[in-house]
């Protein structure tokens, strides 16, 4: 009788995802895939936390661009990780409001997006290329055409090291790395709920 293994070490994880181990291990660390150690200290993952990934991540489209059409929450993701980036992607896609999102790795990108489309919600690294998170939040909030974007910031910094770099806006929430996935959520339900308002206005 053959027994279904119903955990993994993170290599076997890391290659049932076609991931990198230093992937796998980072989602671990950000909860979306669930996972405990041993006494020795060797990570086991759980085999349905894998299978409930592998799923999220057939879903998805090629592109950045997770869902798309015009009368959902847009979310726009400022990380230059490529496995913080994907790992977004995965996650965001599952929320209640299947918001549209879209990533980007640079601030100099991002700017030029935002201008294109302006998202409902921000979510943004503080150590970006081209125009750092600082500058670019500077920017967004000294300017009244932005006030409708709820901005997020993410970071690995310490707080005492955000304000010596000058700060942010005190109505920025900051949030410390790993992602905490469960506050953007209700976040984004803050956002959502403003915004159906928003367009409850518009659409009598």
């Amino acid at each position: 009788m053959t027994i279904e293994k119903i955990f993994c070490t993170t290599q076997e994880a890391a290659t049932l995802l076609g991931v990198s181990i230093g992937t796998a291990q980072l989602w671990v660390d950000n909860g979306l895939l669930a996972a405990w150690k041993t006494p020795g200290g060797h990570r086991r993952v759980t085999r349905e936390s894998i299978e409930k990934l592998l799923h999220a991540k057939a879903a998805l489209p090629i592109t950045d661009t997770v869902t798309d059409g015009n009368f959902q929450m847009k979310v726009l993701v400022v990380e230059d990780s490529s496995n913080l980036r994907r790992l977004y992607q995965i996650v965001l896609a599952q929320w209640p409001m299947s918001p549209h999102i879209k990533t980007v790795d640079n601030g100099i990108e991002a700017a030029m997006m935002i201008e294109q489309e302006l998202p409902d919600l921000l979510i943004i690294d503080l150590d970006t290329p081209g125009i750092d998170g600082f500058r670019l939040v500077g920017i967004l909030k000294g300017n009244a055409k932005y006030s409708d974007i709820s901005i997020v910031v993410v970071s690995g910094l310490e707080e005492s090291d955000i304000l010596k770099r000058g700060g942010v806006p005190s109505d920025v929430l900051v949030l410390r790395k790993p992602v905490p996935f469960s506050r953007l959520l209700v976040v984004a339900n803050a956002v959502e709920e403003r915004r159906q308002v928003r367009v409850g206005a518009l659409c009598p």
